[in-house]
């Protein structure tokens, strides 16, 4: 894997996690950054069990109470629907935590600290901007009104534009596939629109037409050129 793919993945799960102080960011070693995504996924996990775990006693309600007077089936039908997508959900996210040290064995472990520092680091030093800038590129939105991962992975992706000169397709690329590992189910279709009325917003012209995705699975696989 990419040293800057998993940094970018280690800076997105940490970046709530991680002391905005620069001194104690910087103190920060590769464990603490890895405990602190781990605890984001994890508390994923929580939230989704939970969620379904509501869901299922909400549909058993439902057909019990079918049982003894009309009631509506197809209520307890998406809710049992919705439970199993939670499910889901936490499987894979309990699936990403288990990754994570396998990654790190892959790949030069000092660069992927220091590049997910720098990340982090720059957003806490530019938040401001970074925050208005993307609020200029939602349509009928608010970046405060977005779940906390679509946000995070918007605001990695600017600050890599903005300060660390990555080059804008890259940039729309990766978030993306960010969104894909870690966003709802048509997270990365907005995640997308977001970037490019960004990027274009930045840039003052239109980007060029989007390049069908590869289908191998590109978090692992896909080369990342001057990312």
């Amino acid at each position: 894997m990419q040293v800057r793919r998993i940094a970018r993945e280690l800076a997105l799960l940490s970046l709530s996690q991680l002391p905005s102080k620069p001194d104690r960011l910087q103190a920060q070693t590769l464990q603490d950054i890895v405990t602190a995504a781990v605890r984001t996924l994890a508390a994923e996990v929580r939230d989704a069990l939970e969620t379904a775990s509501g869901e299922l006693q909400r549909s058993d309600s439902l057909l019990l109470d079918s049982e003894t007077r009309a009631s509506n089936p197809e209520a307890a039908a998406k809710m049992l629907r919705d439970a199993v997508q939670n499910t889901e959900a936490a499987i894979n996210r309990l699936g990403l935590t288990l990754e994570i040290p396998e990654f790190l064995q892959m790949t030069n472990q000092s660069e992927v600290r220091n590049y997910a520092l720098e990340i982090v680091g720059r957003y806490q030093q530019e938040k401001k901007e970074v925050n208005e800038r993307l609020d200029k590129a939602l349509v009928d939105w608010q970046l405060s009104r977005l779940a906390g991962i679509d946000r995070d992975i918007l605001r990695i992706a600017a600050v890599e534009f903005i300060y660390l000169g990555v080059p804008d397709r890259v940039v729309v690329n990766e978030a993306v596939e960010l969104a894909k590992r870690y966003s709802g189910e048509d997270g990365h279709r907005f995640i997308n629109g977001v970037m490019r009325r960004f990027l274009e917003q930045a840039s003052g012209k239109s980007l060029p037409p989007e390049e069908p995705a590869p289908e191998s699975n590109p978090a692992i696989n896909a080369p990342e050129s001057n990312s």
